[in-house]
């Protein structure tokens, strides 16, 4: 009895071809030859160039549309915001967010009807960054050193009726406000005045108030026409504070400052009387300018 041998398979390669022991194989690891010094230099640039490119765009879309840092170079919102503290300001407010009374604002001067920083001296720039400062600050990696911002706190929304008598507390729509913020040692007001803020425009004071020129000191006696900031001009609300490190903090509305203000009615400002034996006014026509002017963010 025979026995059959099996059948050998088939090689897989073609007949009269020969697999070259150098062509790799699919799937196996080949290795690379070795980069230059120079061009591990040039990718490494590149990647380098790559990231501070996209970093730059992304500063300068959130600056635009989203959050600006600002910095406080005077006193007038004392002790809330100090001299050198910076900001991260909020562009979202107003618009997709309400301004609500209480919320500190950066703005820029109205400019009517004249600038609001006329004679401020502002004109020195911080050096940090070198010759690139302008760059940084244009993309947003620093904060503005524009001339014509500032910051206050909203008193006042449109249609508010807006009061002080110069000696007790600000009355808004009728209702007495409770204002912890102000600076120690501060009044509400010294100066009196009675308002009706315009349509599309906002009430502002500086939290250390005898040394805040706000709304009070621009409106010259107009009811709240030339002393109120157009809606406009606000850049945004400030949210907290970066800089310094001990003085970061959220920058919120006091709680219970404003929840029983009524919304505002058609109501008229009252004339405030003036003291006629000595000509002084004591309404808000004519008033000396404050030692220092407002707060600016810049």
């Amino acid at each position: 009895m025979s026995t059959q041998q099996p059948e050998r398979p088939q090689d897989a390669t073609p007949s009269g071809s020969a697999v070259d022991a150098e062509e790799p194989i699919e799937g196996e690891y080949v290795d690379e030859a070795p980069r230059s010094f120079g061009a591990s230099i040039l990718a490494g640039l590149r990647e380098i160039v790559i990231v501070v490119v996209l970093a730059m765009v992304l500063s300068f879309v959130v600056k635009t549309w989203l959050f600006q840092a600002f910095y406080i170079p005077s006193g007038s919102m004392e002790d809330t915001l100090v001299p050198d503290d910076r900001v991260i300001v909020s562009k979202l407010t107003p618009g997709p967010f309400e301004l609500r009374r209480g919320d500190v604002v950066v703005f820029e001067d109205p400019g009517t009807p004249r600038p609001w920083l006329q004679g401020a001296q502002y004109n020195q720039h911080s050096t940090f960054g070198g010759p690139f400062h302008d760059v940084l600050v244009f993309v947003g990696l620093l904060p503005e050193d524009s001339e014509n911002h500032l910051i206050k706190r909203v008193i006042g929304l449109p249609g508010d009726h807006v009061q002080a008598d110069g000696k007790g507390k600000i009355k808004v729509n009728g209702v007495e406000v409770t204002e912890p913020y102000i600076k120690p040692g501060d009044h509400p007001s010294d100066e009196p005045f009675d308002i009706i803020v315009p349509a599309d425009s906002v009430w502002v004071m500086g939290d250390h108030r005898s040394d805040s020129s706000d709304s009070r000191f621009h409106d010259d006696g107009t009811g709240g026409k030339d002393g109120s900031v157009p809606m406009s001009k606000i850049v945004g609300r400030a949210l907290f504070i970066v800089w310094p490190i001990d003085h970061v903090t959220w920058l919120g509305v006091p709680a219970r400052t404003f929840d029983k203000v009524p919304a505002p009615s058609s109501v008229s400002p009252t004339q405030l009387p003036t003291a006629p034996a000595t000509g002084k006014a004591t309404g808000p026509t004519t008033r000396p300018a404050p030692a220092k002017t407002t707060a600016k963010a810049s």
